[in-house]
């Protein structure tokens, strides 16, 4: 195996929501990740288990892994591999990342209108597990760049809405044609159904059905129905509303997951991300952890 070559790109200048959108923007990996372990857990891996016939021709684990390699191996074993170099770059360089940067990051993503739909569908705990690898990169990168205190105030000053954090809440949603159907759906929930299966099964919205009935966050800054919006402010964490007439004539039922409450960030709060934000900026390239990957002494199975 060969060292990899260093590699250059153009520099996205926007904050860390959007550096992570660019970097993360599908969850395939976290999806191909999982089926790797699955194959390391005892009979679980075996690879002559059938996973799927047609017409009577079996379709083998080890098949399906080898398709799933050969589409996405390159790209997750990348993942992977940068994942563990910003971890010795943080030693290295004594770059410690704390968990209230994590959390305020993790709020202006949320926020954010520009935030990926595949990052939403990430759980929380996996979003900063990926925040924390970008603010590493990110502090490695600007350790040694100066910010004037007056710059750092003014792009405060002129992007304070930003800051303004509303209430959001991470929502699951069943859409049907008719308020008859809506109470049949409520009332399988009250008995005791999944919200998530009956989703799949009853929601007529593709979209969030195929994701279980998940619509990620959402906030007064969302383009969402609003009837929406009233109904998830009106619920406890983990309650279901009654039918919700939807603004297109169909109904809806939404459940409430989650719910973070909204925040005004003081400038002093702020202040080290307005830093790195504006320390980006002025780098003439984009630097990604392959650049580290000689300094780290990476060898891999690709060999480029």
């Amino acid at each position: 195996m060969q060292n990899v070559p260093l590699s250059k790109r153009r520099l996205k200048t926007k904050p860390v929501l959007t550096l992570l959108a660019i970097l993360f923007a599908g969850n395939i990996f976290w999806f191909v990740l999982w089926l790797f372990a699955l194959g390391n857990d005892g009979d679980n891996g075996d690879s002559e288990t059938i996973v799927a016939s047609v017409s009577g021709e079996k379709i083998t684990r080890q098949q399906w892994m080898a398709e799933m390699e050969r589409y996405y191996g390159k790209e997750t074993l990348q993942h992977m591999v940068n994942e563990k170099v910003m971890k010795k770059a943080a030693k290295e360089f004594g770059i410690d990342v704390s968990d209230e940067e994590i959390d305020l990051e993790l709020s202006l993503m949320i926020a954010s209108s520009e935030m990926d739909s595949s990052l939403q569908q990430l759980g929380e705990e996996e979003l900063k597990k990926q925040i924390q690898s970008q603010l590493i990169l990110e502090k490695v990168l600007t350790k040694d760049v100066i910010i004037n205190e007056e710059d750092m105030e003014k792009y405060y000053k002129e992007n304070e809405s930003f800051y303004n954090i509303p209430t959001t809440y991470r929502a699951k949603l069943i859409v049907v044609n008719t308020k008859k159907d809506a109470e049949k759906v409520l009332k399988e929930l009250d008995e005791g159904s999944d919200f998530s299966v009956l989703a799949r099964e009853r929601s007529v919205e593709q979209v969030s059905a195929s994701l279980g009935g998940d619509i990620g966050y959402i906030s007064k800054q969302s383009n969402v129905d609003p009837a929406i919006l009233k109904a998830l402010q009106q619920l406890k964490e983990n309650e279901i509303s009654s039918p919700v007439l939807l603004r297109d004539g169909r109904y809806g039922i939404v459940q409430l997951n989650e719910k973070k409450e909204g925040k005004s960030f003081k400038y002093e709060e702020v202040k080290n991300h307005i830093k790195r934000v504006l320390a980006m900026e002025q780098l003439p390239t984009s630097i990604t952890p392959e650049l580290f990957w000689k300094e780290f002494d990476v060898t891999w199975f690709y060999g480029e």
